[in-house]
């Protein structure tokens, strides 16, 4: 390796930090062959070449789409040019603006109604949620309409206004990412990372609808995987989401109630 190539090659410390991505992450996509650095330096480290950092500017952009890592791979080893890769990455991208245009007039409505302090709508709720949303509201009151945490849920959201309602889905997001990093990294359900995204979602049920104990949790961990309906909404995420929610839930459950009983 020349003196002029060192000046183009980076460690997978500084690619890490160039893209805001962690080492495990980078070590990951190595083990799988879905990035693999090209060069060495003298001493024997790894280093990313110019096209090692062009590829993982395409995984990076995908990733962001919602592409799985699966998808990722074949679309890369597809031979297709640079330029063909980024013009399907801008019709992706174009193919959501409208999508979050709506989204954005949705948060100004709810920012109005939250200077008004008025309660959000079902139509607001739809705005923020999908179409399904009042179904799986008058699907749920059917099924748990009868039972003290449902009571409590309908106690604390009856005031919820739209913008308290973008704050829960904001939350929710960010809970899901919890898991999908954690199976970005190949990280089993049973690990720490696993578990403790877990946990965020648990407490975060506590907090906003109703006290949520590890065993409750289990309850809903199992609704997860044999309901299809939610099933789908999982692993229209992530595929296999659903399961590895679920035995996170579990893992979780069994660490804090272990932890409980020490003295």
């Amino acid at each position: 390796m020349t003196e002029g190539t060192q000046l183009t090659t980076l460690t997978v410390g500084q690619v890490a930090e160039q893209f805001d991505l962690t080492v495990r992450t980078l070590h990951h996509y190595d083990e799988i062959g879905l990035l693999t650095p090209s060069d060495r330096s003298r001493a024997g480290y790894r280093l990313y070449t110019p096209d090692d950092l062009t590829r993982l500017q395409h995984v990076v952009v995908y990733r962001r789409l919602g592409f799985a890592l699966e998808e990722v791979a074949l679309l890369l080893d597809h031979p297709e040019s640079a330029e063909q890769h980024l013009r399907r990455q801008r019709a992706a991208v174009m193919s959501r603006l409208d999508e979050m245009r709506d989204l954005v007039v949705a948060i100004d409505r709810a920012l109005e109604r939250e200077m008004n302090n008025q309660p959000a709508s079902t139509q607001d709720m739809k705005e923020l949620f999908g179409d399904g949303f009042y179904d799986s509201q008058t699907e749920a009151e059917q099924r748990w309409g009868d039972t003290e945490a449902w009571q409590q849920s309908q106690q604390r959201t009856k005031g919820y206004t739209k913008a308290d309602w973008a704050q829960v889905k904001e939350e929710s997001d960010a809970l899901h990412r919890g898991f999908t990093d954690a199976m970005d990294a190949g990280e089993p359900p049973t690990s720490e990372a696993a578990m403790d995204a877990a946990e965020a979602h648990r407490l975060h049920i506590d907090s906003r609808f109703y006290a949520c104990s590890p065993q409750f949790h289990r309850n809903l961990g199992d609704m997860y995987t044999s309901d299809p309906r939610f099933t789908a909404t999982y692993d229209e995420i992530r595929a296999g989401m659903a399961f590895y929610v679920r035995d996170a839930i579990y893992a979780n459950a069994d660490r804090q109630e272990s932890q409980a009983q020490q003295p």
